[in-house]
């Protein structure tokens, strides 16, 4: 009988590992504070959690993915392509369970990583996707693979698969050393796609593009600039003619619509906006996950707080932009890794808007004002709740409060 080398649905044995989720990844404190409506108060501290935070469908199942993978295939060697998600504590508790990473950081396995693969190998795809090229790998070397890829991921392939398909050159919003990000573009040359994108970070960025498009801006600088997110062969002049939009399913909606925006204007003065729809198409493909932890980010910066604590990976790109958010309209705003982190009068935290392979981290003392303290705090998509829950018995303890209670 052939072995099965391909899955995507798991293995129907959640219940075999639920016992291991709940130990490593829920938080009692979490959710007795849920409980009490998002809210926490003890002796002139007030702790409010966002409506939505932490781990996202995405990241969770993922997770269970990795989890039922081991309790599958218990003698086998078994590797990661990268980090699952961008949570040290998570891939670090992979590492324990005996899983081997073929790399870490945003660069991806070297070509020798595959080498020594075999066909009793399990590989496991992270939610962040693979690229085309090292799924063909492991497929020539025959190895079971275990995708965990998000269906929010899978929607954006979709997109650029047909942007390609039409001849459309894909304008992916995103961050071009990103895993996500590189493996949407290579779904350019899917299904014999044409193979062209552009990956654009942000909004200057797209004002470079939009200036070629008008006639500002030569085919040569443009090149210069734009290089690091341009396709193999990148011609500004034949392959700006007809663009789609898609992104990085965790960048902020509003920069992603706006980056939109500014190139179909310029689309339409280019060829005239009764012609658009030959030139130009937008579908936005930001993950739901992201959305609705950016809008109940929103909703909890409605209320005064002297402090906000964002938690989640220093690489993570959705907690990064919700730190964003929080440093732009709380003064004292920290991002933080992790719970423990937070060590009494102490912080480590990495500064808002520094770049996601940053290893930029600050430590400040005195970061909790004295008296009567309004704290918000959230959470990326890829943070357990026992993180959250680590954070909330620090700040307590930071207060000379016993963390036990947040339990009653």
């Amino acid at each position: 009988m052939t072995e099965q080398k391909y899955f995507r649905k798991g293995f129907k044995m959640r219940e075999n590992v639920q016992h291991l989720l709940d130990r490593d990844y829920r938080s009692e404190v979490v959710d007795r504070v849920r409980k009490n409506g998002n809210l926490l108060e003890a002796d002139g501290l007030t702790i409010r959690l966002a409506d939505e935070f932490g781990f996202c469908y995405g990241v969770d199942r993922a997770v269970d993915y990795a989890f039922q993978t081991k309790e599958k295939f218990p003698d086998r060697r078994i590797f990661i392509t990268g980090d699952m998600i961008h949570n040290a504590s998570m891939n670090d508790r992979l590492r324990e369970m005996g899983i081997e990473f073929l790399s870490t950081g945003f660069e991806g396995p070297p070509e020798e990583a595959f080498d020594d693969l075999s066909s009793e190998d399990v590989v496991l795809l992270p939610a962040f996707g693979a690229p085309i090229d090292w799924v063909e790998k492991l497929r020539q070397k025959e190895c079971v693979v275990v995708d965990t890829t998000c269906g929010s991921v899978l929607s954006v392939w979709k997109r650029v698969t047909r942007y390609a398909g039409r001849g459309f050159t894909s304008i992916i919003h995103g961050k071009y050393y990103h895993e996500e990000t590189k493996a949407t573009a290579s779904q350019t040359s899917r299904d014999g796609g044409n193979g062209k994108y552009l990956i654009l970070r942000n909004l200057k960025e797209t004002a470079y593009v939009t200036d070629f498009i008008l006639g500002k801006m030569g085919p040569e600088e443009l090149t210069q600039k734009l290089a690091h997110g341009m396709s193999s062969g990148f011609d500004p002049e034949q392959d700006l003619r007809r663009v789609g939009v898609a992104n990085q399913t965790t960048m902020l909606m509003s920069e992603t619509m706006a980056v939109g925006e500014e190139l179909r204007k310029a689309m339409a003065e280019r060829y005239g906006a009764e012609n658009i729809e030959e030139h130009f198409e937008l579908f936005d493909t930001i993950c739901s996950a992201t959305q609705d932890r950016q809008d109940a980010l929103f909703e909890l910066l409605e209320n005064p707080l002297d402090v906000m604590v964002v938690i989640g990976g220093y690489n993570s790109s959705n907690t990064n932009n919700l730190a964003i958010i929080a440093d732009e309209r709380v003064p004292r705003s920290y991002h933080i890794a992790s719970g423990d982190c937070i060590d009494g009068d102490t912080i480590h935290y990495k500064p808002a808007h520094t770049p996601l392979n940053s290893r930029e981290e600050i430590e400040e003392s005195g970061w909790l004002p004295e008296g009567s303290v309004r704290i918000g705090l959230t959470a990326g998509a890829s943070t357990p709740n026992s993180q959250i829950g680590l954070a909330i018995g620090r700040i307590l303890e930071a207060r000379g409060l016993p963390p036990e209670i947040a339990l009653r």
